[in-house]
């Protein structure tokens, strides 16, 4: 009888899934790419379906990735902010909601750059402190992230702040703004802040030095996914495992620091196209020599959709394949109770530019995973499974507990 793995690997290409395109022959960025290590995977094991963001959930990936985690979002879902406030060691007070504070690029009424031109996060740690100088009170404050997601804390009507609709910027790309702003009862002061904001950063050098070299100055913040504190049980209570989790995203890290995971920071991770892929890799490898499971995300596949472009998706998805994937394949191809578990968190097809609810395309490797007639790793081959988790939070379940897949 074969032992139960004691090893436990998940790889996330967020946003790597989409729908076909003509430009594409009739098929996805995934389906496009070459991807043999993902395909040898999927040749020697199992693939499946899992809808990760629940019906009537906003398609997000702190929703998709809590789900991913094996943490049901109807149950804990407590907003972006706070997780990302646990990442930043940021405490958040009882009478306190924690907004995701984008830097943003604005022209005349239109969003024009959801990340203001990816501004590096040496400019915008500077700018947000200037923000904080000029802003900051017993009310509100403000704290640096990476590139150009941050935090803004404040204290008030927590029901009010917490029912306020809200619009991740990414979402309304070439829209008006002024007709997405925060609404509901009690808005007034996220919308104040906002406006003092564009008044505010318009006097920093930094920005006239960005427009001066043709690059989206970051001239407004952008506030959204509220969340107010909330306690989780742990990964270890939950699974018996000890883990590290890898990310450039202050909300991935977040989330798995709520669950008592160790954060692991990856020199040149950067969230975009350009992160450290094999760091990443290299690092989950490292760090499985003394935990059991290792949770590596990958950015890139999302920001490409974001912004509606094609070849740098599939540049993306070749480039996690090759070297976050091969890396880990190459470490324990051959090592016995192993798992390896690779997904997107949500589609972010190009053509819409955001994030969708669909079904997400899974594949799982390594010990105790009995092979499938599938050989190739794509949207397509699995909508031809029989396996689909209707609840997405159930596969890690099945792929952690269940000694026979």
């Amino acid at each position: 009888m074969k032992k139960a793995a004691k090893k436990f690997i998940v790889l996330v290409a967020d946003g790597m899934a989409d729908y076909p395109l003509d430009e594409l022959g009739n098929r996805t960025p995934l389906e496009v790419a070459r991807t043999p290590n993902m395909d040898y995977l999927a040749k020697n094991g199992k693939i499946g379906q899992a809808q990760f963001v629940p019906e009537g959930m906003v398609p997000g990936s702190d929703v998709a990735n809590l789900s991913i985690f094996g943490y049901d979002p109807k149950q804990y879902y407590c907003g972006r902010g706070p997780l990302e406030a646990t990442n930043l060691g940021v405490h958040l007070n009882e009478d306190e909601v924690a907004f995701r504070c984008n830097f943003i690029t604005i022209e005349n009424d239109i969003l024009v750059d959801y990340s203001a031109g990816h501004i590096s996060t040496k400019e915008a740690t500077v700018l947000i402190k200037f923000l904080n100088s000029k802003l900051s009170d017993q009310i509100i404050r403000f704290h640096p992230g990476i590139s150009y997601r941050h935090l803004m804390i404040i204290k008030g009507n927590i029901k009010e702040l917490m029912n306020l609709s809200c619009v991740p910027p990414h979402n309304i790309m070439g829209k008006k703004f002024s007709e997405h702003l925060p609404k509901g009862s009690g808005n007034q002061p996220i919308l104040d802040i906002m406006k003092k904001s564009q008044e505010i950063l318009c006097l920093h050098d930094i920005n006239q030095v960005r427009i001066d070299l043709k690059e989206n100055p970051a001239n407004m913040i952008w506030l959204w996914g509220q969340g107010k504190k909330i306690d989780f049980p742990s990964f270890k209570e939950k699974y018996g495992l000890s883990g590290s989790v890898i990310s450039a995203v202050d909300l991935i890290k977040g989330i798995g620091r709520s669950f008592g995971l160790d954060a692991i920071n990856v020199p040149g991770a950067t969230g975009y196209y350009d992160t450290n892929y094999e760091g990443k890799a290299e690092h989950a490898v490292k760090s499985l020599e003394k935990k059991d499971f290792v949770f590596v995300h990958v950015e890139a596949p999302d920001e490409a959709g974001h912004n509606g472009d094609v070849r740098a998706k599939i540049s993306s998805i070749e480039n996690f394949d090759r070297y976050v994937v091969g890396t880990v394949l190459s470490a324990f191809k051959d090592t016995p109770n192993t798992r390896i578990l690779i997904s997107p968190d949500h589609p972010t097809p190009v053509a819409l530019k955001t994030h969708t609810s669909d079904p997400v395309c899974f594949l799982m490797y390594g010990q105790g995973i009995q092979k499938d007639e599938f050989e190739i790793y794509n949207e397509t081959t699995a909508k031809n499974s029989q396996i689909i988790f209707q609840k997405g939070h159930e596969l890690m379940d099945m792929f952690i507990k269940d000694e026979n897949i």
